[in-house]
């Protein structure tokens, strides 16, 4: 697997422009059936990722939690939301909360979550590619596909079956 993560970076660079190309082609005119091809797709990356092999979604990015995360995963750790959000938690750029560091806090070196119960939105939804108008979000999976390896092969599953 680490073979695959290594190589994940330099392959997503080399299909940048082919990808964003598809994905331009796929905002203007998106297949009627497009969230159940991708669905589909999903399902079939996931059946052969062993997302506890990789981690490497948080090992090398952080979610970004909400205010309804924050609050659930404070009252998981009997702290109040803004106790949660000094140890744990800053502000970014774009104003949202994010984790202090990465790789992730709550990760443990056997790529085990240890909130995983109570994981963040943006975790529990990640690599996003079973959302519905999945057309929108072209951008995101354009930058997830260099993070996941199912994204990877989502996204040229895609390409070969919608053209």
């Amino acid at each position: 697997m680490q073979d695959i993560i290594n190589n994940l970076s330099k392959q997503a660079k080399d299909k940048h422009n082919e990808n964003k190309k598809f994905f331009a082609k796929l905002k203007k005119k998106p297949p009627k059936n497009l969230d159940y091809i991708m669905q589909e797709l999903h399902e079939d990356a996931f059946e052969k990722t062993d997302c506890l092999e990789c981690a490497n979604c948080c090992k090398t990015t952080g979610p970004l939690f909400t205010d309804k995360d924050i609050e659930r995963i404070a009252k998981s750790f009997r702290l109040k939301p803004q106790q949660f959000i000094d140890q744990y938690l800053r502000i970014d750029e774009e104003n949202d909360y994010v984790l202090q560091s990465v790789p992730c806090t709550f990760l443990g070196a056997d790529n085990y979550c240890s909130i995983y119960d109570v994981r963040p939105k943006a975790c529990r939804e990640f690599p996003h590619t079973d959302r519905k108008k999945f057309q929108q979000i072209s951008n995101l999976t354009l930058k997830n596909v260099s993070i996941c390896p199912a994204a990877f092969n989502i996204v040229e599953a895609m390409k070969k079956r919608i053209g």
